[in-house]
Order: C-alpha cells, then sequence, then structure tokens
C-alpha cells in the first residue's frame, strides 16, 4: 500500500505549521466549517501532478498575513512497496521564480509527470456534486487524474497536446499564415491527441471491467463510464496511426475556421465522460446527487483496486465531506469497502460521530483553525 506518514506545512492557506504523522489506512477528520480540513486535503493533492483539487493558483496557497500571501511548503514522506521517500513543493525559497517547485527525496524534479511514477492522487469533493450538470472541463480533468494514476505519461501528452493547441491559436488569431510552422503543430497536437486519448480509452474500458465484477464496489451501484470523444470513436475502427493522420489533414483543413472561433474544434479538449447507473440504466445528469456521489464512490474505488492490480499501488483518496449525502447504510457500506482497498484514505466531516464506526481502523483527528489533534485529546498551534 502507498502510504502517506508525515504530513509538514509552513503557511500553507490557513495553517501557520503543521507536522502530522498518519499510521492507519484510513484518516478521518472532523470539524467545524472553517477548521482547515479541506486546506489539508488540497495539501495532499499537491504532492501529485496538477494543480490539486481546488485547481488554485500560485498566489492562491500561500497563507495571508497583511493582505499579502506569504511564501509557503507542502511536504509529504511515504511509504510504498518499492520504499520510503519523500516529496516537497511550494513557491521558490530564492524567490527566482513564480511557478511551483518541487523536490523528490530533496533533488529538484524535471516535470509533474516524473512524480507520477511514484505517487497518484484522486479526490472527491462537494464541489463535484454539480460535475454531470456543468461543463465537460470538470469531468475531464477527473478522467484524467484517473488516467494518470494507470498511465504516468498521460499527463506529458495532454499537456504536450494544449502546449502545441495554445502555439497553433495564436498563430492564426495573429493571422501568421506560415504553413510549415502551423503543419508541426498540427502534426504534434495529432499525435499527443491520439495518445492521450488512447490512454483515457484503455482506462475506461479496464475500469468498467472492475465496476462490472462489483468485488471493489461493494453495495454501491454498478456504473459505466463512457468516453464521449470523436477520436476514441476513430480508435474503436481505426489504426492509431490512420487516425493521427486524418487529424492532420482534418486541422489544417479547419485553420480558417478555427482562426475565427478562436480556438480548435477539434483535439483532445474536447473529450467528455459520461456515467450511467447500471441498474436504473440511466445517465447520471439524470439521477438525484445522492445516486451521482454513490456513481462517483463506484467510480473511485473500482479505480483504486484496479491501479493497485497494475501498478502495484493504490492512490491515495481525498474524500472531502464525503458522507454529506449518504444514507447511514450507504456510510456503512463506504467504510466497509475502504477498509477492504489496498488505498490509503482521508475522510473529513463535520460531526465526528460519523466516524466513529472506524474505531480501531482508522486514525482519528480533530481539527481547528491551526490545530490537528487525535481525537478526544486536545493540541495547540
Amino acid at each position: 500500500m502507498l502510504r502517506l506518514t508525515r504530513l509538514r506545512l509552513t503557511d500553507f492557506r490557513s495553517w501557520p505549521t503543521l507536522d502530522a504523522g498518519f499510521g492507519a489506512p484510513v484518516v478521518a477528520i472532523a470539524g467545524e466549517n472553517g477548521a482547515g480540513k479541506t486546506n489539508l486535503l488540497e495539501a495532499i493533492s499537491l504532492l501529485a501532478p496538477g494543480r490539486g483539487l481546488r485547481g488554485a493558483r500560485m498566489g492562491e496557497l500561500g497563507r495571508r498575513d497583511d493582505g499579502a500571501a506569504r511564501p509557503w511548503a507542502v511536504a509529504g514522506r511515504f511509504a510504498s512497496p518499492a520504499g520510503t521517500f519523500d516529496i516537497g513543493t511550494g513557491a521558490d525559497p530564492d524567490g527566482a521564480s513564480d511557478r511551483r517547485v518541487f523536490r523528490l527525496d530533496g533533488q529538484p524534479v524535471r516535470a509533474q509527470a516524473d512524480l507520477a511514477e511514484r505517487v497518484a492522487v484522486v479526490w472527491l469533493t462537494p464541489q463535484m456534486d454539480r460535475l454531470f450538470q456543468e461543463g465537460a472541463s470538470g469531468r475531464r480533468r477527473f478522467l484524467d487524474r484517473l488516467a494518470w494514476a494507470l498511465e504516468p505519461g498521460h499527463a506529458r501528452e495532454v499537456a504536450a497536446h494544449d502546449n502545441a493547441m495554445a502555439q497553433r491559436n495564436r498563430l492564426l488569431a495573429e493571422g501568421r499564415g506560415d504553413a510549415r510552422w502551423l503543419a508541426g503543430l498540427e502534426d504534434a497536437m495529432a499525435r499527443h491527441a491520439v495518445a492521450a486519448t488512447a490512454a483515457r480509452r484503455a482506462l475506461a474500458l479496464r475500469l468498467n471491467a472492475v465496476m462490472a465484477a462489483g468485488t471493489a464496489t461493494g453495495a454501491f451501484p454498478a456504473a459505466r463510464m463512457d468516453l464521449l470523444c470523436p477520436i476514441a470513436a476513430a480508435l474503436e475502427g481505426q489504426p492509431a496511426l490512420a487516425v493521427e493522420d486524418g487529424l492532420r489533414a482534418a486541422l489544417a483543413a479547419d485553420r480558417r475556421r478555427d482562426a475565427a472561433a478562436g480556438g480548435a474544434a477539434r483535439g483532445a479538449h474536447r473529450a467528455d465522460m459520461g456515467l450511467t447507473h447500471l441498474p436504473k440504466d440511466q445517465p447520471a445528469a439524470m439521477c438525484s446527487t445522492g445516486e451521482q456521489k454513490a456513481l462517483l464512490i463506484s467510480v473511485v474505488l473500482a479505480h483504486a483496486a484496479l491501479i493497485a492490480e497494475a501498478r502495484g499501488f493504490a492512490p491515495l483518496l481525498l474524500l472531502d465531506e464525503v458522507a454529506a449525502h449518504l444514507d447511514q447504510a450507504r456510510r456503512e457500506a463506504l467504510f466497509e469497502a475502504l477498509a477492504a482497498l489496498p488505498a490509503q484514505s482521508f475522510l473529513t466531516g463535520t460531526d465526528a460521530e460519523v466516524f466513529r464506526p472506524l474505531a480501531g481502523l482508522a486514525d482519528r483527528f480533530r481539527a481547528a483553525p491551526g490545530i490537528l489533534a487525535p481525537e478526544g485529546e486536545s493540541g495547540s498551534p
């Protein structure tokens, strides 16, 4: 099991400092609203590739002092099947860059994607309760986090596609019609779009097999994930190279239209994720909020089991206020499923009593502003 055994924070969000140790496969954190529980989960999420569970910018992460954000740092020690390692991230201590810096065992990390070889994190937050009512971008980000855990190189493919697309968009907007330059960017877009889509498609196929078996999801409803994407549809019947050729030609033909629209009409950025409640044969968008939460829980439980089998370690699960739309039976089913998973889970909630059934299995903490203390004890910042 991949396990976060120690978390240290310095001037991160509402936390001036924190040095906390975790020993159990489940960590339950209770506290009132505003106690900093979500901030703790966000800090953990920043130890993996990406911008964390809030998608925040650098300037939003430092603790505020007289209106200015302080330099901040997050560090985690992990135990894994391959041994112990440390990951750190935060503001550049020398102030030479306004970009987030990373350290792996004290050494600089060349690219965030390199971290995906060591650690993966998946989360559910209250903001995701509207995942199926809002735009495709949120669903695509959720899908990509799942795909990164299965295929660490996926992060590089998505980033390379988006970089080539941004350059192409800029050239088209400026009216700079250098055909060879545009052709090179469209070639990059096509190659990376097909590679990214293939990884998303492989994830969906393998995840659906796990969810169909039902052994990892327990009492939560069976679900089916669908990748809604013309590139994915093309890959079902054509070799990848043929799909690349077709996309490359289509991008070249779309230059005038894309220039007028201000962006590319085709590419990996147009993908969407669909989820179906199989017992009811109903799309998630038509399900109740509680049913949607249950479907997402099914996905993350199945995903943890899939990644554990495929890579030898499961992602950390960050479940913020996960019990908010679950009745008592579903809460108990969730706790049973988490106990059976080869994954470490972090849960938050406002009511400590909700986590009482986890006694003996979980590390239980009480959060207050600047304080994280074992349940039943008091602490000071």
